[in-house]
């Protein structure tokens, strides 16, 4: 690739988005979905086996293209169930995030509460599989900001081939200082059933609709600038082969106005099953994504856990399978993650699926 097609290509990339001025806003996402449930559902609020949960997770893509000014998602979560009745729980949590895109260094931040009631369905007896249905709401808040980076078409000076920045930029707004939207508030909600039918093995499925306020995120007062709202369709299972190797598949699709990608694939877990458990995941994951022209294999994505004791880490690397890949050489994105489980003092405790 020579050197003119390189510089036109980054320069398209970055004027697609800077210009997001104007576009609709699309939501940052995980390749590890399933390591940040926060994220992905808030019906994923308090399930997991323990008092309360802490997680984290960092998403880097596109350095080698876009070098200093990659994207960068940060997220983390925390949440805690109580007992209410019986084998049912009420379970809150906390969400933070945020989303820096490219050279106009478009920052997203968002926080939020969640709340999920954990209702049993079924089980609790003699060789009966325990099956819960949670409903949960999530309220927050958020707003969007661009650094003084862009550069429009006014500024091009066809003789140099660069773009000059003293020059006026022919936009209506003033770019002299950083722009920001008003704060905005941010309603999601989301279902979620699981089954556990042995120690290793279960199945789970859930559906979440996010941005239900379609919130306005303009930077320049126009009341047609609002987030889509997003669709969530989940699942996943742990299958056992032997009581120390199991497969555990999953997937996640999702659609939000024009855009819509689907993830899936599967980790085999393997575990000693010692006093202090220490399992091994690995696995290959797939994105798909709605193109022009039809659909497209986005990335592949290969991943690895290592769980010890309470904790969860992981380490993924997106390969990139589009056409993208001329430019960037299949470099996509890594993105790393972290869970922490707290235990309970509970005799009687409540049983969830492994995600």
């Amino acid at each position: 690739m020579n050197f003119r097609f390189t510089l036109s290509f980054v320069f398209a990339i970055l004027f697609q988005i800077g210009f997001t001025i104007d576009a609709e806003a699309q939501d940052a996402r995980f390749s590890q979905f399933y390591a940040a449930p926060s994220q992905l559902n808030p019906a994923m609020t308090g399930v997991f086996e323990g008092k309360w949960r802490f997680h984290a997770n960092y998403r880097e893509q596109w350095n080698s293209i876009l070098e200093t000014n990659p994207f960068r998602t940060i997220a983390a979560g925390y949440d805690m169930r109580f007992r209410i009745v019986g084998s049912d729980y009420l379970a809150i949590g906390l969400n933070v995030m945020q989303d820096e895109a490219g050279q106009s260094h478009f920052n997203t931040k968002k926080v939020g509460l969640s709340a999920a009631y954990l209702k049993q369905v079924g089980g609790g007896g003699y060789r009966t599989a325990d099956q819960y249905l949670v409903a949960a709401g999530s309220f927050g808040f958020g707003q969007n900001s661009i650094e003084n980076r862009l550069w429009f078409s006014e500024q091009y000076r066809i003789s140099t081939g660069f773009p000059n920045p003293d020059l006026d930029s022919g936009e209506s707004f003033d770019m002299d200082g950083n722009l920001s939207t008003d704060v905005y508030m941010d309603v999601n909600a989301g279902i979620l059933y699981y089954a556990l039918f042995g120690d290793n093995t279960s199945v789970y499925g859930g559906v979440a609709m996010n941005h239900l306020s379609e919130p306005n995120v303009s930077f320049v007062g126009d009341n047609d600038v609002k987030i889509y709202r997003r669709w969530i369709v989940h699942g996943g299972a742990e299958i056992p082969f032997t009581p120390e190797l199991s497969l555990m598949p999953a997937f996640q699709a999702m659609g939000q106005g024009p855009s819509f990608e689907t993830n899936f694939g599967a980790n085999f877990r393997y575990s000693n099953h010692d006093w202090r458990e220490l399992a091994i995941r690995a696995g290959l994951w797939t994105r798909v994504v709605k193109t022009v022209s039809g659909s497209d294999v986005d990335a592949l994505i290969v991943a690895a856990i290592l769980e010890v004791e309470r904790f969860n880490f992981g380490v993924s690397y997106d390969m990139t399978t589009s056409s993208l890949n001329v430019a960037n050489n299949s470099r996509g994105a890594f993105e790393l993650s972290v869970i922490y489980t707290h235990p309970t003092r509970e005799r009687v405790k409540v049983k969830c699926p492994k995600l």
